[in-house]
C-alpha cells in the first residue's frame, strides 16, 4: 500500500502517542529520542519496488532499495535457520567500521524468488541518502584522504579473500565513503571459479589516477605498476602504501587538546572507573603526550577500583616508553609492530591484575577486573610527499577489551570505532545469530572478556589503527554514557560546539557526563575528550613536535639504546610470536561480577617473559615490586636474569 503520511513510531513501548512525524528527534509525547533506521534491500524484487509503497505495513521505501523502518521499536523477522549467504556478513562482524550487517527479512510475495534481505549499518546519512562512490568524492579528496581510503581496501583484502568474497572491493559503486571512511554497500555472493587478485585490484583503482594529477599520484602510478606484477606479494604493497600514507598525512598539521574527567554517577557511593588524563586531578606536566585511556572497573569495592587503577598505571608507563622508543627511531616503525607492541602491554596489564587477585587470594566473584578503551596517537618523525621532515604523521591507534567505547565525531556524523566483547558480539561472530536476534537474550551484554579475569593467553585482542585526517573528536567512554545509544542521541548538542569553538574541550566533558547522569543514572561514568584540528589552510609546512615528558624518579632515567638494524629493542621481537586463541570464545564475564580460572602465576610470568616487554616487566617491577620479586625467585636461573634487581 502507499503511505498518505511519513510517520515513524517512537521506540518506547509504553508511550501513550508513538505516532510521530519523521525527521522529528524526540517523541512528542514521552521525549524518547526517535531512531531513524535505514536500511538497504537486496535482491532484484527489492528494484521493483516503487516509491512510497509501505512494505509489509512497517518499511517506508523512499528511494530504491533504501528503506526506513517505520516502527524500529519491533524485532525485524528472520528465519530460524540462517541462509548460508547471510554466513560471511556475522563473520565479519569485527569489520562493521566498513560492512554492513543483518537486519532481518522481507519473506518474498513472488514465487520462485528469495526473500529481500534487509542490511544496516549501511553508508547512508541521517537523511536516508546513500553516501557517494569513492569515484564520485575522489577529485574532492585530500591527497592524504585518496591514500588513505586505498588503505582501508587493501586492509580489507585478506579477511574478504578469506571467505571468497574479495570481488566485492572492484566494484565501483559498492565502494562509498564516508569521510575517511570505505564503506561497503553490500557483499554479493561470488559465482566466479578463480578469485581475483592484486592485478585486478590493480585495474579497478586505475581509474580513480586517471581523474587527476595530485603530489601521490605519480608514487601511486608506481605502486599500481607493481601490484600488475603477479610476482609481488601483498605485504610489499601494503608496506609502500603505508610509507605513501604517512609521508601525505605528514604535511597537514596537527595539534591534540585532551581532557578527562570521571563521575562515581547520582546512584552509586564508588566509583570504579578510572580514566586517564583526570583533568581534576592529573598534573598537566606529568601527562604523556597524545595518551587516552577510560577503564571501568568490575568486582565491587575495593576490587573494581583497584582493577581499573593498576591497569592506567601499568599502560601509562609502558605506553610513555613506547613513545620514547619510536622518537629514537630513524625509520618508520610499521602498523603491525606498533600494534603488537600495543597488544603486548594489554597482557602485560592483564597479569597484573591477576596476580594482584592471586596473592589477595580472590576467588569467583570477588576476583577484579576491568574493561579498557585506550587511543595512543603516535607522532612518527616522517619525511612528506613535498621532501621537509615533518613531526607527526597522524598515526591513531585505539584498543578496547570490554564494552567501554570510542566514537569519531565530526560535525557531520559520529561513527563508533569500537566492537564490544559481549554476548551480542560473540553470538553474531561466531554465526549463530543475528544482531537484532541476539540482542533479546538475556544476557545479551554480559562481557565475555575484561582485563584480569583470566591468564593473558586466552584475550581475544584487535588493535586497530586509523589516520587523523580531518577535524573531530575522539571520544572514549565507559558504558555509564554509552548506555541506550546515549552517544548516538546527544553528539550533535555537544560535539558542533566543540568543533566550532563554542565550547572548550573540559565544558564538553562535563556536560556529557551531566547528560549520562540524567538520562542514565545507573552507573559510573567517564569521558576522556580528545579534539583534534588539522588546519584547511597552511603556509608555512611545520608541525610542532610535542615533547616527550619528563621521567619521573621512580621511571628509568635512560632508555636503552637500540642497533641501528633493528626497529625495536630485541624483547619488543618477542611480541611477534604471540598468537591469539581460536574459536570458541571464552565463557561470558557477568557485570558487576566476574569468573575466572586460577592462574597459576609461574606460567602466567613465563608467558610475560616470552611474550612480554621490557617495558610492560618494569611495569609490573614499578607497581607491584614484592610479588614480582617472589615469582622471579620461582623461575629457573636462565629466565631470572630478566627481571630487575630488588629494591
Amino acid at each position: 500500500m502507499l503511505s498518505s503520511e511519513r510517520i515513524i513510531y517512537c521506540i518506547n513501548q509504553n508511550c501513550d502517542h508513538p505516532v510521530n512525524p519523521v525527521g522529528e528527534r524526540f517523541c512528542s509525547s514521552c521525549q524518547t529520542p526517535l531512531v531513524h533506521r535505514y536500511l538497504w534491500a537486496t535482491g532484484s524484487l527489492a528494484t521493483e519496488i516503487p516509491l512510497g509503497t509501505k512494505v509489509v505495513d512497517r518499511y517506508e521505501v523512499i528511494s530504491p532499495q533504501v528503506w526506513l523502518d517505520t516502527q524500529p521499536g519491533l524485532p525485524p523477522e528472520a528465519p530460524q535457520e540462517l541462509p548460508p549467504d547471510v554466513i560471511p556478513y556475522l563473520r565479519l562482524y569485527p569489520e562493521r567500521s566498513h560492512l554492513p550487517q543483518v537486519y532481518g527479512f522481507v519473506p518474498s510475495w513472488q514465487e520462485g524468488t528469495d526473500d529481500i534481505l534487509l542490511l544496516e549499518n549501511v553508508p547512508i546519512d541521517q537523511e536516508g541518502n546513500l553516501y557517494p562512490t569513492i569515484i564520485d568524492a575522489w577529485e574532492q579528496a585530500k591527497p592524504v584522504r585518496q591514500v588513505y581510503w586505498l588503505w582501508q581496501i587493501l586492509q580489507l583484502w585478506t579477511p574478504l579473500l578469506e571467505l571468497g568474497l574479495v570481488h566485492n572491493l572492484l566494484r565501483s559503486d559498492n565502494l562509498r565513503v564516508q569521510g575517511w571512511c570505505v564503506r561497503l554497500l553490500e557483499l554479493n555472493p561470488t559465482i566466479a571459479t578463480e578469485q581475483p587478485n592484486l592485478r585486478d585490484l590493480s585495474y579497478s583503482w586505475q581509474p580513480l589516477l586517471e581523474l587527476g594529477q595530485t603530489p601521490v599520484t605519480p608514487e601511486l602510478q608506481n605502486i599500481l605498476q607493481q601490484m600488475a606484477n603477479s610476482e609481488v606479494e601483498l605485504e610489499t604493497i601494503a608496506t609502500q602504501l603505508n610509507a605513501l600514507l604517512l609521508a601525505a598525512a605528514g604535511e597537514l598539521p596537527l595539534t591534540i587538546n585532551i581532557a578527562g574527567a570521571t563521575d562515581t554517577g547520582p546512584q552509586l557511593t564508588q566509583n570504579e572507573d578510572t580514566c586517564y588524563p583526570n583533568t581534576a586531578v592529573d598534573s598537566p606536566e606529568l601527562l604523556v603526550p597524545n595518551l587516552a585511556i577510560v577503564c571501568d572497573g568490575i568486582g565491587g569495592h575495593q576490587g573494581g577500583e583497584v582493577a581499573s587503577q593498576l591497569a592506567v598505571q601499568s599502560l601509562k608507563l609502558q605506553m610513555r616508553a613506547l613513545l620514547s622508543e619510536v622518537t629514537a627511531q630513524t625509520e618508520i616503525v610499521p602498523p603491525k609492530l606498533l600494534q603488537e607492541q600495543i597488544e603486548a602491554s594489554l597482557r602485560v596489564a592483564n597479569n597484573l591484575i591477576s596476580s594482584r587477585n592471586d596473592e589477595q587470594k580472590r576467588q569467583g566473584r570477588e576476583r577484579m577486573a576491568t574493561t579498557l578503551v585506550m587511543a595512543l596517537q603516535v607522532p612518527q618523525r616522517v619525511l612528506t610527499t613535498s621532501g621537509w621532515q615533518s613531526d607527526n604523521a597522524h598515526e591513531l591507534y585505539l584498543a578496547n577489551v570490554g564494552d567501554s567505547r570510542a566514537y569519531w565525531i565530526t560535525r557531520n556524523y559520529c561513527q563508533l570505532l569500537t566492537v564490544d566483547d559481549d554476548v551480542i558480539t560473540r553470538e553474531v561472530r561466531l554465526g549463530r545469530s543475528l544482531y537484532r536476534q541476539a540482542l533479546q537474550r538475556p544476557d545479551a551484554n554480559a562481557l565475555t572478556q575484561a582485563l584480569g579475569t583470566r591468564d593473558a593467553e586466552s584475550l581475544r585482542l584487535m588493535i586497530k589503527r586509523f589516520i587523523i585526517d580531518e577535524d573531530g573528536i575522539l571520544l572514549l567512554c565507559s558504558d555509564g554514557l554509552s548506555d541506550h545509544n546515549w552517544v548516538e542521541n546527544s553528539w550533535q548538542d555537544y560535539a558542533v560546539p566543540l568543533l566550532t569553538g563554542q565550547m572548550t574541550v573540559e565544558d564538553a566533558t562535563h556536560h556529557w557526563i551531566n547528560l549520562a547522569n540524567e538520562k542514565n543514572g545507573h552507573d559510573n561514568i567517564s569521558v576522556v575528550l580528545t579534539l583534534c584540528r588539522i588546519s584547511k589552510e597552511y603556509l608555512v609546512p611545520i608541525t610542532p613536535p610535542q615533547p616527550l615528558v619528563k621521567v619521573s624518579e621512580a621511571e628509568p632515567a635512560e632508555l636503552e639504546t637500540y642497533p641501528e638494524e633493528s626497529i625495536l629493542t630485541e624483547s619488543s621481537q618477542a611480541l611477534l610470536d604471540l598468537e591469539l586463541p581460536d574459536e570458541p570464545s571464552p565463557p561470558p564475564v557477568p557485570k558487576p561480577s566476574s569468573r575466572r580460572k586460577p592462574l597459576v602465576l609461574v606460567g602466567g610470568l613465563l608467558a610475560l617473559l616470552v611474550g612480554g616487554t621490557g617495558l610492560g616487566l618494569f611495569a609490573w617491577w614499578q607497581l607491584n615490586p614484592q610479588t614480582f620479586q617472589q615469582m622471579c625467585q620461582k623461575l629457573p636461573p636462565g629466565v631470572q636474569q630478566y627481571c630487575p634487581p630488588s629494591r
